[in-house]
């Protein structure tokens, strides 16, 4: 199982979401800035480097939002989604695109099907 580490970092009352790039699997899907947790590293530890090096963005991790494990055809990965704050401006080094979204936007976006559950709990607040 593969442990992955995402951020939902809120401003505005809307949050950041990034679309995957078109040559990695489940391309052009919606999803929260993270990734893989590599050996020897805390939770925290990757979800700082992943926001770093993915936004160039320095966060200050906090709770974790929730957890979920999902079964992909290629993989299972289990999610931990923290909530996260950043003063700094987010910029795209890897995603195709990247938005900051209301809760009630959810539904005009495709997401990887491992955030689903999550983005129900968003729509719930």
């Amino acid at each position: 199982m593969l442990e992955v580490v995402a951020a939902l970092i809120w401003r505005n009352g809307k949050f950041l979401i990034c679309q995957r790039p078109a040559d990695k699997k489940r391309a052009l899907l919606w999803e929260f800035v993270g990734g893989k947790k590599e050996q020897g590293e805390s939770l925290q530890e990757a979800l700082k480097r992943e926001c770093k090096e993915e936004l160039d963005i320095s966060v200050e991790v906090k709770d974790v939002f929730c957890q979920v494990t999902h079964e992909y055809p290629d993989v299972t990965v289990h999610l931990t989604l923290f909530n996260a704050e950043t003063a700094d401006e987010p910029k795209m080094l890897e995603h195709n695109d990247m938005r900051w979204i209301a809760p009630s936007e959810i539904d005009d976006f495709e997401f990887c099907p491992a955030d689903e559950d999550i983005l129900r709990l968003i729509k719930q607040m």
